[in-house]
């Protein structure tokens, strides 16, 4: 749909004020000015539009001050689940589907335009994504533009390498293309998608690439489902295997193939890299049941241009939903996944369906006990940080961080403290023999869950642990000493201080004085649990099967998926040609008609 322009007659102007980011998200402020009061009535959009004249994504408004709008993009996903493609863009402003404005740089800005420019870096920094802002100089105005582009290491040497590096060069791009793994296991999977096509609508597959077995929400929901008797009405698959660290046979590719291949529905926790490149069937969906609850630390796209961070179409861009506790918190998700907010679906965590069972605690409450007898008639402190380092073979605690005796003594006759480190972290906690009788390392106890039924105190750092805990109103500690060094490694994707439901501590003697001196900052954990969780009850694994398997999505949700794809479908029409021009004789002559 050709639209119509009213430029010339200036009944608005734009003027960019203000550049900032935020992790991935660009904030502009944009000063607008109405010829007539009158025009101020309605709604304005604001479309990023490249060098053909077509929008592939549009700035959110998040408020409106003095005539002044605050707009929002997020440059890895669009709108559609993407990263907004290479280009040259221009900012126009739009009311029902008219033209009204350009925006123009301002000039306090000007000299600066290019200091907000960004390079996003990915794949071992060989790649790199760069926003780069500029004024264009014309007669009257400086029209404000930003290029996007996306570039890759090339295999330019100098000098120039021997013909013969070249040649073999070839060799090695077709052997890594056409001979390559990937290439294979796309060709099985592409097979067995039409050899079992028909059993697609009634199998669902529970799949984990970072275990080597099915745990947290996975086996909640699939636990759900076989005890509501759904194993006899869907083929109910199960795939568990630790990728990022093993490596596998044939065999063992062929056999998780012809499940994902057989597969209406895969229900996925944490990354899946095979995903990255292995594209699903379009009549698959594909379902995220990350375990994490919502802690601090960036993860997914909220780190992009970091190390570790995904590239641009990795597994995530695959997902048909994921899950949260609250709608509160959706944003946080949507941002990790590179998907829309709409998409997280806040049916609460299906693992904690168990926890919140009075039965369950108690049993568990009475096993704790008999393991842990020093606990009896003590109040527990749990100390369960989140690990250091880049990935699962780099994980560690820098034990020396902690004083041991200092803890001891603070602990006196009314505390013992256990200590459970992250899974990944492989070395025992040393704690020396004359600290035995109230320090435990209970790091092989295999859920942190269970503990929190006897603890009293949690003394964490950046860990989502607080999710749970949280729902036992009691209180929290946070021991960042090295927040500065972590935010500028992993990124946080909210701000620290303010979000953590609990005093936070940056050394252990002042850990060690709000533990003497019980100032915990108690009453952050109230406004925690009321941002965080939309239910609190034993019913998310049935909202994720009502919902997703069954297709009985809420109506209000439903509505909000529909007017996002219903946005994205008629900003795709959109053609924001200047008056005058086509883009060849036929679409001339459909715009004639269009107009007539």
């Amino acid at each position: 749909m050709k639209m119509k322009s009213y430029m010339k007659e200036k009944k608005i102007t734009a003027t960019v004020t203000g550049v900032r980011w935020e992790r991935i998200f660009l904030y502009l402020d944009v000063q607008i000015t109405f010829a007539d009061p009158k025009e101020r009535e309605g709604e304005l959009c604001f479309y990023a539009v490249d060098q053909m004249y077509v929008s592939p994504g549009m700035f959110h408004v998040t408020g409106i001050t003095d005539d002044v709008y605050h707009l929002k993009l997020n440059i890895t996903n669009s709108g559609e689940n993407v990263c907004m493609p290479s280009g040259e863009y221009r900012i126009i402003v739009c009311r029902n589907d008219c033209q009204l404005a350009e925006c123009e740089t301002g000039i306090s800005i000007v000299e600066c335009i290019e200091d907000f420019s960004r390079t996003f870096l990915f794949h071992g920094y060989s790649k790199s994504y760069t926003i780069t802002f500029y004024a264009e100089e014309e007669m009257d105005t400086l029209p404000f533009r930003f290029c996007i582009l996306a570039a890759l290491e090339t295999d330019i040497d100098f000098p120039v390498r021997t013909r013969l590096f070249r040649e073999l060069r070839l060799v090695e791009n077709l052997k890594n293309t056409w001979g390559s793994k990937k290439n294979v296991v796309r060709m099985i999977y592409a097979f067995f998608c039409k050899l079992y096509a028909s059993r697609r609508a009634h199998t669902v597959l529970f799949m984990s690439e970072q275990n080597d077995s099915i745990r947290s929400n996975l086996k909640a929901v699939s636990d759900r489902m076989i005890e509501r008797g759904m194993d006899r009405e869907y083929q109910i698959y199960f795939s568990a295997r630790s990728a990022a660290s093993d490596s596998h046979s044939l065999w063992n590719w062929i056999k998780l193939l012809k499940k994902m291949a057989s597969s209406g529905i895969i229900f996925l926790d944490d990354h899946a890299v095979m995903l990255n490149w292995l594209k699903l069937s379009e009549d698959t969906k594909l379902i995220q049941l990350w375990h994490a609850g919502a802690g601090f630390k960036s993860s997914g796209y909220s780190r992009w241009g970091h190390k570790g961070g995904p590239g641009p179409s990795s597994c995530h861009r695959q997902y048909s939903f994921g899950i949260a506790g609250s709608k509160n918190i959706a944003p946080f998700f949507s941002e990790v996944w590179g998907i829309n907010d709409e998409q997280v679906l806040p049916t609460g965590m299906p693992r904690m369906d168990e926890f919140l069972s009075e039965d369950y605690r108690a049993q568990k409450t009475k096993e704790l006990y008999e393991a842990y007898p020093v606990c009896k008639g003590k109040k527990v402190m749990l100390f369960a940080p989140t690990y250091r380092g880049m990935n699962k073979k780099e994980a560690n605690y820098p034990f020396e961080r902690i004083d041991f005796a200092g803890l001891y003594e603070a602990c006196g006759s009314e505390y013992v403290v256990l200590f459970k480190m992250h899974p990944w972290v492989k070395d025992a906690v040393p704690i020396e023999e004359k600290y035995k009788d109230k320090f435990i390392d209970v790091g092989r106890y295999p859920n942190i869950n269970d503990l929190f039924y006897i603890t009293d105190l949690l003394v964490t750092d950046y860990s989502s642990n607080i999710f749970e805990y949280s729902l036992m109103k009691k209180p929290m500690l946070f021991f960042a000493y090295d927040k500065f060094q972590y935010a500028f490694s992993r990124g946080f994707h909210r701000d620290y201080e303010e979000a953590a439901p609990g005093k936070v501590c940056y050394t252990f003697e002042e850990l060690l004085e709000a533990f003497r001196k019980k100032d915990f900052e108690y009453e952050k954990v109230e406004r925690y649990v009321e941002h965080h969780f939309d239910y609190i009850d034993s019913g998310a694994s049935d909202r994720v099967i009502d919902w997703i398997v069954l297709g009985k999505i809420p109506e209000d949700i439903q509505a909000d998926l529909e007017r996002v794809r219903r946005e994205n479908e008629h900003r795709r029409t959109l053609d924001f040609l200047p008056e005058g021009y086509w883009r060849d004789e036929k679409h001339k002559k459909a715009v004639k008609e269009e107009e007539a």
